[in-house]
Order: C-alpha cells, then structure tokens, then sequence
C-alpha cells in the first residue's frame, strides 16, 4: 500500500515564519483585535524545527492546585446519586423521549455528577490524580463551573451565585440574591430554569504549556460546555447558550472582578453563561437588563486560595490574547440551519439500541494513553461517530442545538483501520454548504470522492488513498497514538471567515467548537467500546499541508485519535468519592 508522506514541494510553502513574528514579544502592536488573535494564533504555532515558547520543563515546586477553593464560603455539599440509572446512552440523542426532571438538590447534584464532577481516582505508588467527567489538556483542568440557583430545599432559604467544588461534589455559595434580584435575573427564562457560568484559570494549563495554553483553555471549555448539554439532555433538560452576554456581565455575575476576594490567587477569566431550562419552547426576552450580582443588597463571601505558591514564568500574551477575545454585549448570532441533513438521512433509521447506559459513558469515560495498532472498527460504528457530529435540520440534536451558529470546524481525517473502508486520507464537511469551498480550499490533488454505502446526510469523502499512520503521528509532534488508533483526525477551522464575520472574540468560540465535537469523540469511542484521545500537541502548517491547504483563512485547531487503548497495568483506580451515597 502507498505510504502518504508530505513531500518537501509541498511543505515547503508553509514550512517559514516571518521574521517580525520571531522579534515580537506582545500583541499590543496589532491595529485592531482581529489581528491581534492573527498575530497570537501565528506565535503559537509548533514548528518542526521550533515549538511554541513554553518553559520546556516541569517545575513541580509550583504545580498548581487542580482545586479552587473560596475560604469562609458556606459549602453544601450535594448528595451523590445512586449508581445504576437505567437511561440508554442512545436516549441522550433523542429528545424529547426523557421527562424533565424537577428542579431539586437531587437533580443538581445528578447534572453537576455528569457535567464536572471527579469520576475517578488513579494511583500509581504514592501518587495519587483525579479523573473527571469533563476531559482536560494535560489533565490540568483550568474550567471552573458557577451555578445561580434559586431558593431550594436544603440547599439554600434564598436564590445565590455557587461555585462547584468538585473533590468535594459540593456547592460553595459565594453571594446570597435577595428575592427581587433573583426575580429580575430570572424574568426572560421560563419557569424551572438556572444559569450555569464556565470560567478559565490560565495559569493551571500555562505552567505546563506556555503561551499555547490559552488554545487549551477554550478546548476545555468547550468540553465542559458539551458536558452540561449532555448532563442537561440526562434530566429531560436544555441547555441554550447566552451568546449575547458579554465577559464583563458574566464576571460581574459570577464575582469574578472582586480583587478583594482574589487578592494574591491567580484569577479567573470569565468565558459562557448557559441558561438549563425545561422548557424551550417560550421564546427567551431579548431586552432584559443585563445580568448582574453586584449591589448593596448582594452578600459576597469567600476568598479564592492560591494555586502555586509562585509563578515560575510568565506569559503576559495570553492576557493580550484574553483581552483581544472578551465579548461585547450584542444581539445573539442567529443562522439558518433548513438546508442541514435530518436524523433519518445521517443514520438511515434512528438509533434505538446501543451497548451503554448514559451514566456508564458518561462517568466511564477516559482518555487512552495508548493504542494497539491493530484493532479495526466497523463501517456502522465511524459513520455513526462523524453523524453524531453533524447538526440537524430539526435542530433537535444534542449538543448542537446549544449553539446558534452554524459548524465552521470540519475534519480532515487520517483512516487507518475500519472495517470495509480503504486507508487514506478523508474530508468531513460539517456544514454540507462548505463542501465545494473545502474543495476549493484543499487543492486539486485530491480525488473527492463519495464514500460508498455512506448515510446521504454524511458529507464524507475520500481525498486520497494511501497509509496514512506515519504521517498521521509525524504532524500531531511525533506522537504514535495518532497512528496507532483505528483513525484520527485534524478539525479544519474556517478561520479568518468567522473573524470577519462575528469579530475577534469568536476566535474562542472556535475552539468551543472543537472541544464539544472532541467531547462527543469521546463518548462515541466508549460506545463503541474503543476509546478516544484529544491531541493538542501538533505540527499546525504541516497539518495544513498534509491537506493541501495553503491558504490562511483555514487553520487546524485541534486533534484527536480512536482506536482501542493500551492500558497501563501499574495504574490502580479508585472511587471519585468515599462519602456515603445516602445522607
């Protein structure tokens, strides 16, 4: 078989960086913040012959704390759900078929369990790290989650602004809302509803990876956003994004601007607001005033713990990047989806049936550390995978009925071992809209071709045939498991469109986007009895051209791999918690 190899013709075009971008040191010199992310996205890149500026070892005097605290907050801690919930995994998908469950300290405790909580302990000697529900770069875990949630029995006499611990699976209350505030945040939502916030500490992922750890930080946001969705779909709930608030109004209502409550602690920067809600039916008010905590009538308490007890290195881009990328309040993004395929053209007949339990994905749920480089997946099991990432006409298809635009991350895939399907390499259009543009934006080397027997929702194609193992692990940094699984894959950003188009704070968005496709990967591979892997680590022009893609108006913005794990027999695991079930 014919080994696929980027040949230096091909390379060679993407393979320089410009002069100025090595003698830059920040960003300030950029004429607007569009060009400034440009100028940030191009630092960042990892180059064969010189990777992004990180401090190239781990200082584990200052490993951070992977656990925020708020010292003095009152805490409550949530009881944990007995184990054993019956709901198919399938079920998730196929809304509106659950009942939505009453708000209660029972269905909080339930949605936090399967959004952010800790899913399991593992050991290895003496040294022990959590796993959790929501997956993370480097297991660094920079998402803090927030929850503002009305007065409920044995969680509060009055509504408040919570912060999730989740060593603790535990509600810290960090501002107690008098009953007028609560009603006025409350006013456009639907009856039942609560509003959940995501935050990221950036130093949790710069210690390790420099000035490439804000790109983790929005993957993991991305992750977790897609786990709310998915915790919110197990309790017959809906997830709707609150695009229009800007990060000023979110740390406001979140706390996140108190300097009196962080003093010396690293901050926080704020990221999404989501509205949980049963009922979606109500159209949302769109001229209510904006979300706020602040007011002399608003009781703040706790302070934020250190994390390291100091920073080796700084990296002062991130905050520019930050900066560059913080929304503004606006009207919320809305696209039209009618042209999009329905559920019967993606997977012929609706899934019914499947091998796991929602709560066993959910919460079983790992990364592989390594894969055999042997194991094959059916045809049934990777279509089902890719149509589990394409939106709905209906929009009715979890998650991405939580987001209001439409895909602009496709995927060039590198097919090593499924069943029935010929090695090479393959382009997945998410938006069946782009794929002339992909056409015309992958070159004309590649033969395009239909997939045979594929769903007529799937715009899947084959570009080339070939083994495509070495130079799938050559581009993610010489890393095997991207060659060794059954397939991986490059998510392809319509990058510099989405900045003209909605400005330079959809730069995160992007990655969001590619979190939550990486985040259902993962629970499809465990469906599919296989596992899944992110890689962030990658060689992103040679991605490009390993695609035939030369332009920069599409950048690579995340990797991942599937196949079936190797696991490491010296590791022990333990249960995520040892507190009793009942209280």
């Amino acid at each position: 078989m014919t080994k696929i190899t980027l040949t230096p013709h091909r390379l060679s075009p993407l393979s320089g960086e410009p002069a100025a971008l090595e003698r830059a040191s920040l960003l300030a010199g950029a004429a607007s913040p569009e060009e400034g992310v440009v100028a940030y996205h191009e630092r960042t890149k990892h180059h064969f012959h010189r990777h992004a500026a990180a401090q190239g070892y781990m200082d584990w005097a200052t490993q951070p704390d992977p656990f925020r605290r708020y010292g003095g907050a009152h805490l409550v801690r949530l009881p944990l759900p007995k184990a054993g919930r019956p709901l198919p995994y399938w079920q998730l998908y196929a809304s509106p078929t659950v009942p939505p469950a009453s708000l209660s300290l029972e269905s909080v405790s339930l949605f936090f369990r399967y959004a952010l909580s800790l899913t399991a302990w593992k050991q290895v000697g003496e040294t022990q790290w959590p796993l959790r529900a929501n997956p993370s770069s480097g297991n660094l875990h920079p998402t803090e989650g927030y929850a503002v949630l009305p007065a409920l029995d044995r969680l509060g006499e009055t509504a408040a602004v919570y912060h999730y611990a989740p060593r603790e699976h535990a509600l810290e209350r960090r501002a107690v809302l008098p009953a007028k505030r609560w009603a006025e945040l409350v006013a456009p939502f639907p009856d039942g509803s609560f509003l959940v916030g995501l935050s990221s500490v950036h130093w949790r992922e710069a210690w390790k990876y420099g000035e490439r750890a804000f790109r983790y930080c929005q993957h993991d946001v991305g992750h977790a956003l897609a786990c709310l969705s998915i915790a919110a779909a197990a309790l017959g709930w809906k997830l709707v994004l609150l695009d229009g608030v800007s990060n000023s109004t979110l740390a406001s209502l979140l706390g996140l601007d108190r300097d009196a409550d962080f003093a010396a602690a690293e901050r926080e920067e704020a990221e999404l607001l989501v509205l949980i809600t049963p009922d979606v039916s109500t159209p949302l008010a769109t001229d209510s005033k904006p979300l706020t905590a602040h007011g002399g009538d608003v009781h703040w308490q706790g302070l934020a713990n250190t994390l390291s007890p100091e920073h080796s290195a700084e990296w002062p881009v991130i905050d520019e990047v930050a900066r560059a990328t913080r929304h503004c309040e606006s009207a919320p993004i809305q696209e039209d989806f009618s042209g999009f395929p329905s559920e019967d053209a993606l997977f012929r007949t609706p899934v019914r049936q499947g091998l796991l339990s929602a709560e066993q994905a959910i919460l079983g749920r790992r990364s592989a550390v390594a894969m055999d480089g042997s194991t094959a997946i059916s045809l049934a099991a990777f279509f089902r995978m890719l149509a589990r990432l394409i939106p709905t006409h209906e929009r009715r298809s979890m998650p991405w009925d939580a987001i209001p635009w439409r895909p602009r991350i496709h995927l060039g895939l590198f097919v090593h071992s499924v069943d029935g399907l010929v090695p090479g390499l393959y382009a997945l259009a998410r938006d069946p809209d782009k794929v002339d543009i992909l056409k015309a934006v992958m070159g004309s080397e590649f033969s395009w071709q239909r997939v045979p027997d594929c769903p007529p929702g799937l715009p899947l194609y084959l570009l080339q045939e070939g083994d495509c193992r070495a130079l799938s692990s050559t581009v993610s940094c010489g890393q095997d498991i991207a060659g060794d699984g059954a397939f991986s894959l490059a998510m392809i950003a319509d990058y510099r469109d989405s900045l003209a188009t909605y400005g330079a704070a959809f730069y995160r968005n992007l990655f969001w986007e590619a979190g939550m496709v990486g985040q259902l990967l993962y629970l499809e591979a465990e469906e599919a009895g296989i596992r899944a892997t992110g890689i962030g680590c990658y060689f992103d022009d040679p991605v490009h051209a390993a695609f035939g893609i030369g332009s920069c108006e599409w950048q690579s913005f995340y990797h991942f791999t599937v196949g079936a794990p190797v696991e490491d027999s010296r590791l022990s695991t333990l249960p995520a918690y040892n507190f009793q079930e009942e209280r």
